[in-house]
């Protein structure tokens, strides 16, 4: 069943097939499809990085296209701010990290295998149903949650895949319905890409159909505008 519509979207399918966590510091807390999840990545990189041969066939790199324009400073989402004061580390920003990702073949294809992943492991519920709050950031450590809380997901395991989590910036953008919704962005080489739990298709940010309204800063614990002054309260309100 693939992903539709909405961080209310139920994805029903789970991964199997995969017994061991990726590595130490995960949390104990995750349930069995997302311990899969990580052990099946695990096996993907080591594949990759041992076959260079191997990894070229994997995955076609996408065309070269622009980077989001940055206005300004802006306002973070509240429910971000609390969810960094639970999890500091998946905030903080290493400025001595890459700022933007060289896409290879390998890394292209690790890229899409989380994206589809996560996608089909985390069952999906909004907020309100799983905590009995209007918005909360999490990292869906019981295979539950809405949009931010798949690509926060996303983020954790491309960061121990070996990616920068500095050029791994969670991001707010207007979506089809005209909603508030949570998308991650890979600033990469080739430009800005977005995961998004609606598809599995990496897409670049211009070709999402979205309004991008602001994201995590790249150089401190902040947001930053995207070049919309009107932004939502929540990104998944229902």
């Amino acid at each position: 069943m693939p992903p539709e519509a909405g961080c209310e979207t139920f994805v029903n399918r789970s991964l199997t097939g995969f017994t061991e966590a990726m590595r130490t510091g995960v949390s104990k807390r995750m349930t069995a499809p997302v311990r899969g999840l990580i052990a099946g990545l695990a096996t993907l990189t080591a594949l990759a990085a041992g076959s260079p041969a191997r990894a070229q066939t994997l995955a076609s790199l996408p065309s070269s296209g622009l980077a989001a324009s940055i206005t300004g400073s802006a306002r973070p989402i509240a429910a971000w701010t609390e969810f960094c004061e639970r999890y500091a580390s998946e905030c903080a920003v290493d400025r001595s990290e890459a700022a933007s990702i060289t896409l290879t073949p390998a890394i292209w294809q690790t890229i899409n295998t989380v994206n589809r992943r996560v996608n089909k492991a985390i069952h999906a519920v909004t907020d309100q149903d799983h905590w009995g709050v209007a918005d909360r950031w999490d990292l869906a450590e019981d295979g539950q949650g809405d949009c931010e809380d798949f690509q926060l997901r996303k983020r954790a395991l491309l960061a121990d895949a070996g990616l920068p989590r500095r050029a791994l910036r969670m991001t707010v953008v207007i979506d089809e319905k005209g909603e508030g919704h949570a998308v991650l962005t890979i600033i990469t080489d080739r430009g800005d890409l977005v995961l998004d739990n609606k598809t599995s298709v990496v897409l670049p940010w211009r070709q999402t159909g979205y309004t991008f309204i602001k994201r995590e800063s790249q150089d401190a614990v902040a947001w930053v505008g995207l070049g919309v002054a009107i932004s939502p309260v929540t990104t998944a309100n229902r």
